[in-house]
Formats: C-alpha cells, sequence, structure tokens
C-alpha cells in the first residue's frame, strides 16, 4: 500500500462527474455484465423454442426486420415479450433480495421469506374471489398495496427501539404464515373456476406476459431500477449502523423507509405480472455476492444474477414442456431454491452453534 492510499482488498476505481462520485470494484463490474450477457443469451435461446421451433438465425432475421412472415409474429408478438419480462423481473427480484438482505443483514431476509410476497398474494386473493375484478390493473394494483401494507405491518410489529433484522424475518415469517391461512380459507370458499384461476396465477407463469402488461411494468421497473441506483450509497452506509450512516450525512429513518417501499415495489410488480416468482430475491444476491468476493450485497451483481436466474428457469421450462408437458417457471424456481434454502439454514446453524471446522 503506498503512502496516502488505502488497500480495500480488490481492486477498484473511482468515477467522479458533476453529479456523482463513487468508487466500484473492477470484480464487480466485470462479474455483473457477464451475468447480465449470460441472461441475454439464455434469452435468445429461448425464442427458439416453443410449439414451433426456430433457429437463431430466423429470430436474428425476425428481430431486424429482415423476415416478415409468421416467424416474426412469433418472435415479437408471442415470445420476445416473455423473454423481457424473465431478464427484467428477474433483475427486479434480484435488486429487492439485495436491499433486504443488507438493511436484515441476514441472508434469509427476502420478500418472498419476510411475507411480502404472500401480502401481494393475499390481495389479489381478495381482489379475484371478494371483489369479483380480475383484470391487469386491479391485480397490479391489489398487488403492489398488499405487499406495501404487509411490509408496514411486519416493520411496526418487529420495531423495539429499532428494527433488528432476525426479529424483522421472525415477525415475517408469522405474518406470512397467517396470510396462508387466509388464502387457503378464501380459496376452499370460491366457486371452482375462480379457484382454479388464482391456483394457476398462484403457481407464477410468463406463460401469460403479453406487451399489455409487460409495457407498464416496464416503466414502473424504470423507476425502481434508478430508485434502487440512487438509494445504493445509502444502503452502503446503514451495514455499517446508523450512528456511521449519520455521522456520514445520512439520515436512517427516510432512507430505510425509502429502500423499504423500494425492495417491496419490486416484488409486487413481478406478482402483479407474473405471480408469485419465490426464492429468486432469497437466492440471488449471495449467489453474486460470492461471485464478486465482496463484503456486502452489491446491487448491481444480485440484479444480474436474477436475471440470469429467471432467465434460465424459463429456458429449463421450455425444455421441459418439450419433453414431457408445460410447467410454470414459479415452480421450477420453487424447486431449486427450496434445495437452496435447506444448505443456507445448515450453514447458517452451523455458523450460530460453531459448528464449522
Amino acid at each position: 500500500m503506498s503512502a496516502g492510499r488505502v488497500a480495500f482488498g480488490y481492486r477498484t476505481r473511482t468515477l467522479r462527474s458533476r453529479w456523482v462520485s463513487g468508487r466500484v470494484g473492477l470484480r464487480s463490474v466485470v462479474v455483473s455484465t457477464a451475468l447480465f450477457l449470460t441472461a441475454l443469451g439464455l434469452g435468445a435461446v429461448a425464442l427458439t423454442h416453443g410449439d414451433y421451433p426456430l433457429t437463431l438465425q430466423q429470430v436474428f432475421a425476425a428481430l431486424t426486420g429482415a423476415e416478415q412472415g409468421f416467424e416474426r409474429t412469433v418472435v415479437l408478438k408471442w415470445r420476445l415479450p416473455i423473454v423481457i419480462a424473465a431478464v427484467v423481473f428477474g433483475a427486479l427480484l434480484g435488486i429487492g433480495g439485495a436491499i433486504f438482505q443488507s438493511l436484515t443483514r441476514n441472508p434469509l431476509g427476502s420478500p418472498d421469506v419476510i411475507g411480502f410476497d404472500a401480502g401481494s398474494y393475499t390481495a389479489v386473493v381478495v381482489t379475484i374471489l371478494v371483489i369479483g375484478k380480475g383484470g391487469y390493473w386491479w391485480v397490479a394494483f391489489a398487488a403492489i398495496a398488499g405487499g406495501l401494507t404487509t411490509a408496514f405491518v411486519v416493520y411496526v410489529l418487529s420495531y423495539r427501539r429499532g428494527i433488528q433484522g432476525f426479529r424483522l424475518i421472525i415477525v415475517g415469517i408469522a405474518v406470512s404464515a397467517m396470510l396462508v391461512s387466509v388464502n387457503s380459507y378464501l380459496i376452499t370458499r370460491a366457486e371452482i373456476e375462480d379457484a382454479m384461476t388464482v391456483g394457476f396465477w398462484a403457481a407464477g407463469s410468463l406463460a401469460r406476459v403479453t406487451w399489455t402488461p409487460l409495457v407498464p411494468a416496464l416503466a414502473i421497473a424504470a423507476v425502481l431500477i434508478v430508485s434502487a441506483a440512487l438509494l445504493a450509497p445509502a444502503l452502503r452506509r446503514l451495514e455499517m449502523g446508523d450512528d456511521a450512516a449519520v455521522t456520514l450525512g445520512t439520515r436512517p429513518g427516510p432512507v430505510r423507509l425509502g429502500l423499504i417501499v423500494t425492495g417491496v415495489a419490486t416484488a409486487a410488480v413481478v406478482t402483479a405480472a407474473a405471480g408469485p416468482i419465490v426464492f429468486i430475491a432469497l437466492a440471488a444476491p449471495q449467489l453474486a455476492r460470492r461471485l464478486t468476493r465482496s463484503a456486502g450485497v452489491g446491487i448491481p451483481a444480485a440484479a444480474g444474477m436474477g436475471a440470469t436466474m429467471l432467465a434460465g428457469a424459463h429456458l429449463l421450462s421450455l425444455l421441459i414442456a418439450q419433453a414431457y408437458r408445460p410447467v410454470p417457471v414459479g415452480l421450477i424456481t420453487l424447486c431449486l431454491g427450496g434445495g437452496y434454502l435447506i444448505w443456507l439454514l445448515i450453514r447458517e446453524t452451523h455458523q450460530r452453534y460453531g459448528l464449522t471446522r
């Protein structure tokens, strides 16, 4: 280490402009870029699979306008919205997971574990089965409102001279269990057709995503991504503790509220358009942290990992559909994420009780 310079343990570069400045890790930039490129590659391959197989050359011709026939309709109208949704929604889930895992300082801090997804689901179930409204905007509003309301309830119940990450997770799991019982009661009281509609939506599927719900979802996603990018430096300071954050010029209360709203909204937007897609927000940040070898959870790398995971799950669902029968992408993430959750719980238990070597 030369005089006047601090060694951060990894190679960094300082970026300065007229409005912002900051230090970024080179490995984080390389990993994030590679993950997004991988997600785009998986999406391109997914465009070739389906009931009407295509080649990459046909897909490229359809995207560039060189092909004006039926292939162009298949690619642009039917498959492209789903692929874009897989990449963007995966990135949103990765961002939401990174925010809550940083706020709680716990790898179990995820919107689907804490119960915010359950709140969105309950609101949608009430909207469809009780109110009788199943349009996109009704479902979207219900999902966002339900997620934010659940977040508020969990935050209030877990607040005791501040917020402790482990207490927030435990309260969230309890609230989620209560909401699951409410959902089960409403579904058992509903008509068979309505119950099947809610059940299919709850499986979490990208197959029903079209340009109509995707365009507003992309607009909201752009706002959330910008919000997360602006709040990311304050999130890093909050990881050092509220006292250190105040010393560095950050107001913990408003910043934490903004981060919670942003994190909940990322999961709610995905839930509104595609149903609850679980475990992406849980696994993506920790897997990205291991690739970047960083001390904390980075939002860009988590977004790239989430995009790669959901794009890969979508491609896997297409391959399973060709070999067997259609499977919602939410069931694939549930099966894969369940194994990851078991491993994570065992690892956390070993570390807590000193069982690791």
